[in-house]
């Protein structure tokens, strides 16, 4: 259901999702069932009762999720294609929105949410300036914004992360979040599977063939494994 084009040239295709977004939604099913990752958040700021944005929300796996308690929740998405399956599958649900928009460029009027979320979705690092300062204007006083990447300076996945992205630099990262005056959760989760098939999938949309195939045969009866996340947190 993706297109294999960019007709803006200003969003970054993701490798992953924009592709194959039914091996994707797999993944996210696999990644942190124990919710690591959204108690670290909600021991942040926990958000009951407060509007939410999900930015670069794919095919909206995640807005159930914060819809369950939330006031309201807005996911924005710049991929026509995932936003579309975003909608469906809020349809139906008062309090929860799609805009097909990007991150630097958010439709809404100042100060209109209260937690913002941004999960793997080209919204870290440098390069993102233009999304961050566009969190500075939709954030409300008190709030706080969530950015969850991958640490790969340590875990099993990390290393292959590494392996497969020889320029990336954690550091550099890291350096560019501590400037920007934001703090840092080290997180560890699991990414675990139902199957062999499953987890086969998922490796081929997240590494290039050469890599994926380095990794299956490194891990012949795997069906998870350990995996190491950020989460980058700034409050408003």
């Amino acid at each position: 259901m993706s297109e294999s084009t960019n007709e803006r040239p200003e969003i970054i295709p993701s490798p992953n999702i924009w592709e194959t977004p039914d091996v994707y939604e797999i993944e996210n099913r696999g990644v942190d069932r124990d919710h690591v990752i959204e108690q670290a958040m909600r021991s942040l700021l926990d958000w009951a009762g407060l509007d939410v944005v999900d930015i670069g929300c794919g095919t909206g796996f995640h807005l159930p999720q914060f819809a369950a308690t939330a006031r309201s929740v807005t996911g924005v998405e710049p991929h026509p294609p995932l936003a579309a399956l975003a909608a469906q599958r809020i349809s139906g649900m008062p309090s929860v929105s799609v805009r097909e928009e990007g991150a630097a460029a958010i439709g809404v009027p100042d100060a209109s949410f209260d937690v913002a979320h941004a999960r793997w979705s080209y919204f870290f690092g440098p390069g993102s300036e233009p999304g961050l300062a566009e969190l500075d204007r939709v954030m409300r006083p008190g709030g706080a914004a969530f950015v969850i990447d991958n640490d790969a300076t340590r875990s099993t996945f990390g290393t292959w992360f590494r392996r497969a992205l020889p320029s990336y630099d954690p550091r550099a990262v890291e350096r560019f979040w501590e400037r920007q005056g934001w703090e840092r959760e080290r997180l560890d989760i699991r990414w675990e599977f139902d199957s062999r098939e499953d987890f086969e999938a998922v490796v081929g949309i997240e590494f290039a063939p050469e890599h994926a195939d380095l990794i299956l045969a490194e891990h012949p009866d795997a069906t998870g494994v350990d995996y190491a996340v950020n989460l980058w947190h700034r409050h408003f």
